[in-house]
């Protein structure tokens, strides 16, 4: 039994690194839309994704993924561990260019700019942006759907967990965007200046982290938290 799980296991590096992701082993729902299909089906361990595939988590799914060194920039495969509650891009499981990285945000920020705002009034679970949050139909949820937005920023967390800053703020940045009320959330805005932070962008990180401060409800704590944060950019 031993050796069939590790020759089971040498097979799926080998596949990873001939460029391929491949979904180690998964528990729970988890299912996968290809491409710009909008019917997700139901994953197994053993799967091959493609860049252009998103995975989603239910409340009590998880997956870990192997993604071949070719897509992550990293040299070598890299293991990724999806929680519950999460949607991730595949493609946004790698790291970008400095000028990739300006030609995206650039772009972003024109989209965000020439939005109209037709979804202010969105109602946001209270458990918004929180892995496990809790979501009974995993399979039925649309793009419109506000609960998509908060598993597409809970997988914004994941990037950012896994060190894909560039991506994750991109990712942030587009969810604020489609979801409004999610921009409200202090820890995700956070995470977004911080990423940008750690992906050499300082000036944008700066100009974050005064949005940020500026946000209604926010905390004599967390103002002082920002403020050191710029602060500490300035210097």
């Amino acid at each position: 039994m031993k050796t069939a799980l590790v020759v089971a296991a040498l097979f799926l590096a080998v596949r990873a690194t001939a460029g391929e992701i491949v979904v180690q082993k998964m528990q729970g729902a988890v299912s996968v839309r290809h491409g710009v299909t909008e019917t997700w089906t139901k994953v197994a361990s053993g799967d091959f994704l493609r860049p252009d595939d998103t995975m989603k988590t239910g409340k009590k799914g998880s997956a870990v993924i192997v993604v071949p060194s070719s897509i992550a920039n990293a040299g070598t495969s890299r293991t990724v561990v999806l929680p519950g509650d999460v949607i991730v891009d595949m493609s946004d499981i790698r790291d970008l260019s400095q000028e990739e990285l300006m030609l995206k945000l650039t772009m972003e920020k024109v989209r965000a700019s020439s939005y109209q705002w037709k979804s202010d009034d969105l109602r946001i679970p209270s458990a918004a942006v929180v892995h496990g949050a809790d979501k009974s139909s995993d399979l039925a949820l649309s793009e419109s759907d506000p609960a998509t937005g908060v598993l597409q920023l809970n997988g914004a967390h994941v990037l950012f967990e896994n060190g894909f800053f560039a991506t994750c703020a991109l990712k942030g940045m587009e969810v604020f965007r489609l979801y409004p009320p999610l921009g409200k959330e202090f820890r995700s805005r956070m995470m977004v200046a911080e990423a940008l932070e750690k992906a050499n962008l300082r000036g944008e990180a700066v100009n974050e982290y005064g949005a940020i401060a500026k946000l209604d409800g926010i905390t004599t704590e967390q103002q002082a938290l920002v403020h050191s944060r710029i602060e500490s950019l300035r210097k």
